[in-house]
């Protein structure tokens, strides 16, 4: 007597999986009708859709975009978390590490504009550890401004806009002050004072009321001419060049190359910006 051996092989009245046909498949998708094995199905509003038509779905869905082309942000402003949080870590970092681990190797001074540029991005970070106040302001109106202008910008161009702007309040600071005696400069201040800027074209843009926020940018800039240890300089050069950089983003023509005219015109922002420190340190 001989006995069979049974195929490995579904028979065929069995439905089996289109992308792996050695697997029987009874339940089939909601959308094209057919058969889908565990590892190929995926779950719908209704009962399950094979892996092809969600792939499909994606491809012909058109993606939203915030109002100047980035991608929308939606929930809670990411970006402007991530750069509290990172302030506040490094705000931490100031009281328990001694003075010439952070502040000495971060903060900015006009005299390593040539030497050391990197302090004119990492100074926007750190925060007078004597002056609690001083980071509570700067992080609070963070807060306020990061809640409008992420959405509108989307997160990659305000993270642009913030930290260009930062690197402009330095760059302001060196214009407008002697390199002697040298003070070094820490703070947020500048790239607040770009989202200052920012917000006033965006709005311009959009055709929005402007007045209540000429009156904080007059407010908050009369300040620093009567508190002597506030930069004004820092942040004039921080409110100029986040007004630069949201006009780039804002005015690029919509369109296929939107993005591309955005990402030249803040490079063209951030290449003035070095070019007027390369001029500023060479001239002494």
């Amino acid at each position: 007597m001989s006995y069979g051996i049974p195929s490995a092989e579904p028979s065929a009245d069995v439905p089996v999986c289109p992308r792996h046909p050695d697997r029987p498949s009874y339940v089939r998708c909601q959308r094209c009708g057919r058969p889908a094995c565990p590892e190929c199905q995926r779950t719908a509003a209704v009962g399950f859709q094979c892996v092809d038509c969600v792939n499909e779905q994606k491809r012909t869905t058109p993606a939203f975009k915030s109002p100047y082309g980035g991608a929308l942000a939606v929930g809670r402003p990411l970006v402007t978390f991530i750069v509290i949080g990172i302030c506040v870590v490094v705000y931490a970092l100031q009281w328990l590490l001694p003075d010439e681990v952070v502040f000495q190797n971060f903060a900015f001074a006009n005299i390593f504009a040539d030497s050391e540029p990197w302090r004119m991005l990492t100074a926007a970070f750190l925060h007078s550890p004597g002056f609690l106040l001083h980071i509570v302001l700067n992080m609070y109106t963070l807060w306020i401004f990061g809640q409008a202008l992420e959405p509108l910008l989307g997160r990659v161009r305000f993270l642009a806009v913030y930290l260009i702007s930062a690197i402009g309040g330095s760059v302001g600071y060196l214009l407008l002050t002697p390199n002697f005696p040298v003070v070094g400069v820490v703070g947020a201040s500048g790239a607040i004072f770009g989202l200052f800027g920012a917000m006033l074209v965006v709005q311009r843009h959009r055709g929005g009321e402007t007045k209540q926020l000429w009156v904080l940018i007059a407010i908050n800039g009369a300040i620093g001419f009567f508190v002597p240890s506030i930069a004004w300089q820092a942040h004039l050069g921080g409110l100029i060049t986040g007004g630069l950089a949201a006009a780039a983003i804002a005015y690029a023509p919509k369109g296929k190359n939107q993005a591309l005219l955005q990402t030249g015109g803040l490079v063209l922002v951030a290449g003035l910006l070095a070019v007027v420190t390369w001029f500023r340190v060479t001239a002494g």
